[in-house]
């Protein structure tokens, strides 16, 4: 017994001494008591405020207190500046080196398969790369220390085991979940009947053999819709649900033994999950269990189609075009379905503005910011910047296994900025397709909101402007002026086919000019109008004109129309034809000396037949006047369909407030508030001050935007263009996004990680137009 506690004294004695040795090499050894878990972020790929990673020499140092990663080199430090705001000592240097890949031995192997699944494949970096790793302490000047010391060794390999925030970031958003609806979940078949294999051969209207869906509702079999490179369709499927309402159907050649498939519900447009699949199917004699996949699923074909699309990287005479690098040359990853955000940051970026405001500060803010720089948008903002208009980033890699990767440049991976953007956006944060335009808008709304309290450094403000829409009633020839702040315009295209010689092929269309879309987007048009004077419904004219024009235009030309509540492009050609575009001819003239006001409605006014009629129906006459209220005096049927989707709205017996009281307004007056932002929170909160308040803290955007001057436009308003974004594709929500930027008097193509020169620029197909103002 004597032995064994001589022995235990002897062990906690050397303990004692190791660990006094080491607090004594360096004291703040104890500081990296953290360990990285599975819910822990750590960023350990690149720099939070640059885009150097680890993989360029001499790597990055991943801090061991917060798990920030700041870059080493001599240039910009911020490992340096993290340690400087943080006083977190320890860090952790990781530099990554390519392995080299090993030749196939076997003849017969077949190489490695592209992606194709919307999902994560998990690959061990250890089988791709080498990795040299040190620990540093900031607080001792920089000097290195034994990796074995302390605690060190666990906190080590938990960061190196660890997913890296952009890894975590990835996998959330690529998580797509399907659910059930109640289509699925109550659906009513017909009654059981086998169909035999021949009834699933081909549509029931063509010869299509692939691409069928199967109605769950009466086993009907109908070809889908066309899709963009993929699969033939000519929608009979869709015609199916027209004339039956069968909303339920199952993709044929994507069942698996395991019950799943591609399930598609007409009534809610979108996939669901029908967690009875295999009981459906069995109604028409079809055996889950023996069914084999043999056709892509939606998901699949979207991803793979999105990741072939590309635009000609080729001039009319088949050359190559000439790739293009340094400052402002800078290409953009592609992190899969991003193509949509990387057109829209290359167009911002291309303005003075969004470089002045992000560029030059960058330094200063990020040594201040006491945010983390991975949840602050002006630091991410101004890594963008730097990454995009520095050329640091900018130099051609190395020859590529694949001829069509030759104009490529890494780019820069915008994945921090993706998951800050897009966090909490239903849309934004997955990684689905989306439509530029919608993330443009998104954009600009965040930085709005973001810049509200320094309203002069707002870089936005340069796309905002004011309309003024002119109503006039038919019968009493009264008008009224309305002023509305705007920050881009959507603009028509008028969509004249031209009739094929023959049947069946691609439908074309005629040109048409910009002028021409402006022209239709001005022009006047005639609406149904319940008049406040003539107190009934008639007929009004609108139109709309500029009051004041912008530093810079949006234009978003409307090339989709909805076709069985499906949205569709319409491929018309618009012509811009001339070099500089006038705009003097849109200014708004505001009320004429001739005209008389129409009067402002004090207590809203209902038809009164619709009332009756849907009195009798049996709803409460104050719903029916919400309802009437809400569709515009739109007739009985409208009115009906309101009170049935808005039955169980928690204000639906609310009495309708003729307008808000003078006592509410000289409230939110004495908050701060101006007059007509008062009424404005007030008229959308229906008169409740403290759904006001919140609406307007809510909704800062709308308080600088107050700020616009209405006053009369210093003319000419001429404009010339500068980027185009295209789209090719069939629908919004796939395809491929590419922008066009006229800089050093030029066009050149931003595609991903490709950027190029590009003489003869798609200008006719364009989806968005950034016109500056000269």
């Amino acid at each position: 017994n004597h032995n064994i506690c001589a022995i235990a004294w002897v062990k906690f004695y050397y303990f004692i001494s190791f660990t006094i040795g080491v607090f004594m090499a360096c004291p703040h050894i104890s500081s990296a008591s953290l360990v990285a878990d599975s819910t822990t972020q750590v960023h350990k790929e690149e720099c939070t405020l640059c885009f150097d990673s680890q993989d360029l020499a001499p790597g990055i140092d991943v801090c061991l207190t917060c798990f920030n990663a700041g870059c080493d080199g001599p240039d910009r430090h911020h490992a340096q500046v993290h340690y400087q705001k943080t006083n977190h000592p320890l860090a952790l240097n990781i530099y990554r080196l390519l392995k080299d890949k090993p030749k196939r031995t076997d003849a017969t192997e077949e190489p490695p398969q592209k992606i194709s699944k919307l999902a994560i494949v998990p690959e061990s970096d250890k089988d791709k790369y080498e990795f040299v790793t040190k620990v540093k302490c900031y607080a001792c000047g920089g000097a290195e220390i034994d990796k074995s010391l302390g605690n060190l060794p666990f906190v080590i390999d938990s960061v190196m085991t660890s997913l890296s925030a952009s890894k975590q970031s990835e996998i959330k958003a690529w998580e797509e979940e399907i659910t059930a609806c109640d289509h699925t979940r109550n659906l009513e078949q017909d009654p059981p009947k086998k169909l035999e294999s021949q009834a699933l051969a081909h549509c029931n209207d063509c010869d299509l053999k692939e691409n069928l869906w199967l109605c769950l509702v009466c086993g009907s079999l109908g070809c889908g819709r066309q899709q963009y490179g993929g699969s033939g369709g000519n929608g009979h499927g869709l015609a199916h649900f027209d004339k039956t309402k069968h909303p339920i159907s199952c993709k044929l050649g994507t069942i698996t033994p395991e019950g799943t498939a591609d399930i598609y519900c007409y009534s809610c447009n979108d996939s669901k999950l029908d967690p009875d699949l295999g009981k459906h199917l069995a109604n028409f004699g079809i055996n889950v269990e023996s069914q084999q996949k043999t056709e892509k699923n939606l998901a699949e074909l979207q991803l793979e189609q999105n990741l072939l699309f590309d635009f000609s990287m080729t001039t009319e005479d088949g050359k190559e075009l000439e790739p293009l690098f340094g400052p402002g040359y800078t290409g953009i990853k592609n992190l899969g379905n991003s193509c949509y955000m990387a057109s829209v940051l290359q167009a911002v970026f291309s303005l003075d503005a969004f470089q002045q405001r992000y560029y030059p500060t960058a330094m200063e803010h990020q040594s201040q910011c006491l945010l983390e720089p991975a949840n602050c948008l002006q630091c991410q903002l101004s890594k963008l910047a730097d990454g995009l208009l520095s050329g640091r980033y900018s130099s051609q890699h190395e020859a590529s296994e694949t001829e069509n990767e030759i104009h490529g440049q890494d780019g820069i991976p915008p994945a921090m900025f993706k998951a800050l953007i897009g966090k909490g956006h239903a849309e934004f944060a997955t990684m689905r397709q989306q439509d530029a335009f919608e993330f443009f808008q998104h954009l600009i709304t965040t930085i709005e909101r973001k810049e509200h309290n320094n309203p002069e450094n707002d870089p936005t403000k340069i796309f905002k402007f004011t309309t003024q829409q002119r109503l006039q009633c038919l019968d009493c020839k009264r008008v009224r002026y309305s002023n509305n702040n705007e920050s881009n315009i959507s603009i028509p295209v008028p969509a004249r086919k031209i009739k094929s010689a023959e049947e069946g092929s691609e439908e074309s269309y005629e040109p048409v000019t910009f002028e021409q879309c402006l022209e239709s987007f001005t022009a006047d048009s005639m609406i149904e109008y319940f008049c406040p004077a003539c107190n009934k419904k008639t007929h009004a004219v609108t139109n709309m004109r500029f009051v004041t024009f912008p530093e810079v235009l949006i234009v978003q030309t409307r090339r989709f129309e909805v076709e069985n509540w499906v949205p569709r492009k319409i491929s018309v050609p618009v012509l811009f034809d001339k070099e500089i575009l006038n705009f003097d001819k849109y200014i708004a003239h505001g009320k004429q000396e001739n005209e008389e006001l129409l009067p402002e409605t004090t207590e809203p006014t209902v038809d009164e037949t619709a009332l009756n009629q849907l009195i009798l129906m049996g709803f409460p006459e104050i719903r029916c006047k919400k309802a009437l209220i809400a569709t515009g005096n739109n007739g009985a049927d409208s009115a009906e369909k309101w009170l049935l989707e808005h039955i169980d709205d928690p204000d639906i017996d609310m009495p309708t407030s003729s307008g808000p009281s003078e006592a509410d307004i000289a409230m939110l007056i004495d908050m701060g508030f101006t007059q007509s932002l008062a009424k404005k929170a007030l008229g959308k909160t229906n008169n409740n001050v403290e759904r006001a308040i919140d609406w307007l803290f809510n909704h800062p955007e709308e308080d600088s935007s107050e700020g616009l001057s209405l006053q009369d436009p210093i003319l000419p308003a001429n404009y010339r263009l500068h980027c185009v974004i295209s789209h090719k594709g069939t629908s919004l929500h796939c395809g491929h996004y590419v922008a066009h930027i006229y800089k050093d008097q030029r066009w050149v193509l931003y595609n991903d990680n490709k950027v190029v020169d590009a003489p003869q620029p798609p200008l006719e197909d364009a989806y968005l137009y950034i016109l500056r103002r000269i």
